[in-house]
């Protein structure tokens, strides 16, 4: 092969393995699978969901996320996170930026309201190359509108 046929197959199995993580959390999510979750992040991750949610971002381990985020979608009755309009950005051979749009729908039966909530924006993710693969550094999560039950976030908690 050339080195212009090796690099132009190199960038387009890049993009695949980096659209593949993208999806692999929406699954690992949805199915409750946590090891597929965590394979999707870097040993240290930093998360934020501060536009929408007010949460400030944070600096941890890809472990502590999983067990952060493992209770909270595990207490709704059903989620489904669709990822879709993936744009890949590299900014050299081993950085890119993601930035793909987001409905997440969280469903949880609550005799006070609505049973459902869906959440509608974009995630813009940083990935690093790693030696098991393209892992996600970055996580942010831009909540663009929401409707629905925002309560059943709190309710999905409580016993």
């Amino acid at each position: 092969m050339t080195t212009s046929t090796e690099s132009s197959l190199r960038y387009l199995l890049d993009r695949a393995e980096i659209a593949d993580v993208q999806l692999r959390y929406a699954t690992g999510t949805d199915s409750r699978d946590w090891d597929l979750f965590r394979s999707c992040f870097t040993d240290e991750v930093e998360v934020d969901f501060s536009e929408g949610f007010g949460q400030p971002v944070v600096r941890l381990s890809a472990d502590d996320w999983v067990k952060a985020t493992a209770p909270r979608m595990e207490s709704f009755q059903a989620t489904q996170h669709m990822i879709t309009n993936v744009v890949i950005t590299f900014e050299d051979d081993d950085h890119a930026t993601v930035v793909a749009y987001v409905r997440a729908r969280h469903h949880l039966p609550n005799p006070t309201g609505s049973p459902d909530q869906t959440v509608y924006g974009h995630y813009t993710n940083k990935f690093v190359r790693t030696a098991s693969g393209w892992r996600i550094s970055t996580l942010k999560l831009t909540a663009t509108w929401m409707t629905g039950n925002f309560g059943i976030f709190q309710s999905a908690l409580t016993p």
